[in-house]
């Protein structure tokens, strides 16, 4: 009888899983690029603005709401109208209000943005064939920029514009919200982007 010899069973490597943040661990480009992070880039906390410096800033942000044909035909809407009226009353003089509201209360809705003394806020809205633009202009002398506060304000007349028309049909469609422009920080924005 020859002695039996048992195989060794060979260990599994365990293979460390790779955090995403990981890749992001370089403290330069944390800093640089995501200042809401922590190093690691796994915590996030409120940037300090302390030691900016207080400038003039500007920003410009662009909604686009499609109304459909039956909105259209139901409003009596012809081309360069710059009011509709329904039921609950003027409709894009609502928006603009509850746009202005909206940029003004940003810091409440957004978790990490910064409460402004807001200097200005302008909100203009027109037709276009059958969308509705909407353009929001904020403007604060401050440490940190407005443009989350244009952003929220010309989201918020676009979903106003929604709420109103929803009653003729729900085909309404917000298509975008974006940055047009801003000025006064780090550095100055212009994106060139028209409604098609």
């Amino acid at each position: 009888n020859f002695p039996i010899r048992l195989k060794k069973k060979k260990k599994k490597k365990k293979i460390k899983k790779k955090n995403p943040a990981d890749e992001f661990s370089n403290e330069g480009v944390i800093n640089e690029y995501f200042t809401h992070l922590n190093k690691r880039g796994d915590e996030v906390s409120m940037v300090d603005v302390g030691g900016k410096e207080i400038t003039r800033r500007t920003a410009v942000a662009r909604s686009s709401v499609y109304l459909p044909p039956e909105v259209m035909d139901a409003f009596g809407i012809i081309d360069g109208q710059n009011e509709m009226v329904g039921k609950k009353g003027p409709i894009f003089s609502t928006a603009r209000l509850a746009g202005i509201m909206g940029a003004k209360r940003t810091s409440e809705l957004i978790p990490l943005c910064h409460p402004l003394p807001i200097d200005r806020v302008h909100i203009q809205i027109s037709l276009q064939g059958n969308r509705a633009v909407i353009e929001c202009e904020c403007c604060v002398t401050h440490k940190t920029g407005v443009e989350m506060e244009a952003l929220t304000g010309a989201s918020i007349a676009a979903l106003t514009i929604y709420d109103m028309v929803k009653a003729v049909s729900h085909r309404v469609r917000i298509e975008s919200t974006e940055l047009i422009s801003k000025t006064g920080g780090r550095r100055d924005v212009v994106t060139n982007l028209s409604i098609e």
